[in-house]
């Protein structure tokens, strides 16, 4: 008998954001509530992490929402972003860093995992790395699970990927 089996993951497409980011760049500089104040919009692709810059903490929360319209237009799940705190910072500005988690992280693999073992279903949930593993003898149990996962806010924009 085959064994099924797919992977619970929660990546963010960094070619979506650094669209969006450059999307929300133009509007900004065309925006006549934004002129003069310096305002600026930072991904650093590495540290998977935008960095927020303006005059003020108010300018610095219109900044914001105008990079999450443009994010939530192109399919970015918001729930992905974890914000910073605005701080002050040098000239009289104000920033806020918002970190992009790529990946699911250990305890809410954890979480998850125990969710499905608390379903009851006939699966079994494997962490690998920053991903979740769930193989099964049947292909109906799986998409049970997938439903299952599906119903539950976990704080992550789960996808389900590699289905076998």
């Amino acid at each position: 008998m085959a064994d099924y089996s797919f992977d619970v993951v929660s990546k963010v497409d960094m070619n979506v954001i650094s669209e969006a980011v450059s999307a929300a760049g133009k509007e900004i500089s065309n925006r006549y509530d934004f002129k003069g104040t310096h305002s600026n919009i930072e991904l650093n692709e590495k540290e998977n992490e935008l960095k927020l810059t303006s005059a003020d903490e108010y300018k610095v929360a219109a900044l914001r929402d105008v990079l999450f319209t443009r994010l939530a237009k192109r399919g970015v799940a918001l729930k992905n972003l974890t914000q910073g705190k605005v701080e002050a910072a040098l000239g009289g500005n104000a920033k806020q860093s918002i970190k992009i988690q790529q990946g699911i992280p250990s305890e809410k693999a954890k979480e998850i995992s125990r969710y499905i073992k608390d379903c009851k279903l006939k699966v079994a949930a494997s962490i690998q790395g920053d991903q979740l593993r769930v193989s099964s003898k049947s292909k109906d149990e799986l998409q049970a699970t997938q439903a299952k996962l599906r119903e539950r806010d976990f704080g992550l924009d789960l996808q389900f990927t590699n289905y076998r």
